[in-house]
């Protein structure tokens, strides 16, 4: 197996049987999303798993070359920008890296989602769609489908439930792609539900409390 990348692990029990692989977005960390998981208030007798991987560092183009940890290169800050698409592609396989851990772990490959904020949700689309094995679900939060022109969709995740968040006055990436992103996913066939939030590029209390809704829908049916 390949080597995994720095990460936090937190459980909301000893004995886990479904998973939570959440990426940060541009220039954050894993600790970014670690205080939500109290804030979720999952029921005691939903055991989860949460890994909260760290991005490689590498030089950025749009901050000067400055090393900072990303999923992959920006170019440019426009809506129709170049894509790293190698630099992304790189990091979705070293997600798979930690779902073929969680599934020697013991795991069922359907009781594994993958949730992304802002890059780190372009990755979490590349990786989830695209996945051989039947996942549980994607969480797409803040951000875009950076591949949607050329991914290699599995028939096996053709169907996978998204839920896709996003601020109404998001600055840095705009609401439109969020939206444009679920749209896309509905025409393909994929049950999307799709939520907006009076903020900008971050999480709503809001939201908080509709991903532990979905999450629990999910993981106790």
């Amino acid at each position: 197996m390949a080597d995994l990348l720095p990460h936090i692990e937190l459980s909301t029990r000893p004995d886990p049987d479904a998973t939570v692989i959440w990426l940060h977005g541009l220039g954050a960390d894993g600790h970014d999303f670690e205080p939500i998981v109290p804030e979720l208030h999952l029921p005691d007798d939903l055991g989860i798993r949460f890994i909260f991987p760290h991005a490689p560092q590498i030089p950025v183009t749009i901050n000067a070359g400055y090393v900072m940890p990303a999923w992959y290169d920006i170019y440019e800050m426009t809506i129709n920008r170049k894509v790293d698409t190698q630099g992304l592609r790189t990091s979705a396989a070293a997600i798979d890296a930690f779902i073929d851990r969680e599934l020697e772990r013991g795991i069922d490959s359907r009781r594994i989602i993958l949730a992304g904020f802002s890059q780190g949700g372009a990755v979490a689309y590349e990786c989830a769609l695209r996945h051989p094995k039947p996942l549980g679900g994607l969480m797409a939060l803040s951000t875009y489908f950076a591949t949607a022109d050329d991914i290699q969709r599995s028939e096996t995740n053709a169907r996978l439930p998204t839920f896709v968040g996003h601020g109404t006055f998001d600055p840095i990436v705009p609401e439109a792609l969020g939206r444009n992103a679920a749209q896309e996913l509905n025409r393909l066939g994929y049950p999307v539900e799709y939520k907006t939030y009076s903020m900008e590029h971050s999480v709503h209390p809001e939201e908080i409390r509709d991903i532990s809704g979905w999450l629990q829908k999910l993981l106790k049916g």
